[in-house]
């Protein structure tokens, strides 16, 4: 489930030919799995105008959010975060670059996951009314805002993918 029109590739450069100053690379789907990928840098390579040519370096990314690619990361691993935005959209861009790592994105998806709310403060009471009677005459007095705070301190995090638009992490 993708949220934005955005494709999730990278740009592969030749580096035979960079350093003969001809830019020479191809933007490949990063979605297609690690053959895929593999298939598109080697055909790139063969057309390269340099001789031989066999080292290349990602030069550029789309589709990745704010995760970092660095230039020499590896297809295994870029295949890997691709498939996790592919089929998590902004939101698991947002929290691969949030906690850096593949596994730990994908620990938070599927086991900490608490929910999209407007704000954390809804958030506090929904888990409020949901474990707890709250008298009616007390109900105006609670400060959600408040726990809302504390609750960031030590037990969620969050991500903020829009306007109203905040997923809701149970640290772990």
């Amino acid at each position: 489930m993708r949220t934005t029109n955005d494709e999730i590739r990278i740009y592969v450069a030749c580096l035979a030919s960079y350093n003969d100053g001809i830019l020479h690379g191809a933007w490949i789907d990063a979605t297609q799995g690690l053959e895929g990928v593999w298939r598109e840098v080697s055909a790139m390579l063969l057309r390269s105008p340099v001789e031989y040519a066999e080292e290349w370096a990602i030069h550029d990314y789309e589709g990745f959010g704010e995760l970092h690619l660095s230039e020499y990361e590896g297809l295994d691993r870029v295949s890997e975060y691709a498939a996790f935005i592919e089929d998590h959209g902004a939101l698991g861009a947002a929290l691969l670059s949030e906690r850096g790592d593949l596994e730990d994105a994908q620990k938070a998806s599927d086991e900490q996951y608490a929910g999209q709310f407007r704000s954390l403060a809804d958030f506090a009471e929904e888990i409020t009314e949901e474990t707890s009677e709250i008298p009616e005459n007390l109900r105006f007095y609670i400060d959600y805002e408040a726990m809302a705070r504390d609750l960031v301190i030590n037990d969620v995090f969050t991500i903020q993918t829009g306007f109203e638009d905040i997923h809701v992490f149970w640290q772990r």
